[in-house]
């Protein structure tokens, strides 16, 4: 692929946006694989390239909440291998079966995520963290496995989903950011691997765009620290209604 002026902008303009957003509360990924079909890339060149940028993004972010004291290194210490087996077992089932047959299970998840934090309204404010036993600990931790298999395999909406889970066990919207950020890292990386493997990267596209998002990111973690949970709330609740229309309108009409 030629890259000319026009292309550095779509990629440098597009990757500061949607790493804004996604550095707090996902969704980052509507912004960012669009601009690069737009510039001609095959859909399976597209998606791989998006997972080399956002994995560049997601480690700034990460990086960003774990020096703000945001990422809870020792429960998130188990999780992380089995998150980056299964995303790389997502990617590489993404090139067996059609990921097309999730999307209404996407749909319907994303509108209970949205109904459900605009009912609790004080929800994800203040920490109130849940004792995790057996139970709640095999849900938890089976869920957010099973979300690194999705990212692989899928993607759109995991960080949202991610911090749902966080959320659900009691952690504030700042904190339950840092840890999905830490998370869905390590789904990005481990994607990103087996999309090189497979030859699907365009990395000249992907570094230009990655340290685009790396700026963006920095800069969109760093406002949200500042803004607080109120702000990554509301944050939270918009890109789930975009999530939801964007993925309501591919399904009936994409």
């Amino acid at each position: 692929m030629e890259l000319d002026l026009f292309t550095c902008i779509i990629l440098v303009f597009f990757g500061l946006i949607s790493s804004f957003i996604n550095a707090t509360v996902g969704g980052g990924g509507l912004i960012s694989l669009p601009a690069l079909l737009s510039l001609g890339l095959p859909p399976s060149t597209a998606i791989a390239t998006n997972k080399l940028a956002a994995t560049m993004g997601n480690l700034t972010s990460t990086l960003t909440f774990f020096k703000a004291g945001k990422v809870d290194v020792k429960l998130m210490g188990p999780i992380v291998p089995f998150v980056f087996a299964f995303s790389m077992l997502g990617a590489f089932t993404v090139h067996l079966l059609d990921s097309e047959i999730l999307k209404p299970l996407i749909i319907i998840m994303l509108v209970v995520v949205l109904v459900y934090t605009l009912l609790n309204k004080n929800w994800g404010s203040v920490e109130d963290r849940k004792a995790i036993n057996w139970k709640t600990g095999t849900l938890f931790f089976g869920g957010l496995i099973l979300l690194g298999f999705y990212d692989g395999f899928f993607g759109p909406g995991t960080g949202s989903f991610m911090i749902f889970a966080f959320l659900l066990m009691g952690f504030d919207f700042l904190q339950a950011a840092g840890n999905a950020k830490l998370l869905n890292f390590t789904s990005n990386i481990s994607a990103l691997i087996m999309f090189i493997f497979l030859g699907e990267v365009l990395f000249l596209y992907g570094i230009i765009m990655g340290i685009s998002m790396m700026i963006g990111a920095f800069i969109g973690t760093k406002f949200a620290l500042k803004r607080g949970t109120t702000f990554v709330r509301i944050l939270f609740i918009v890109m789930t209604v975009v999530l939801i229309a964007k993925n309501t309108y591919d399904y009936f009409f994409g």
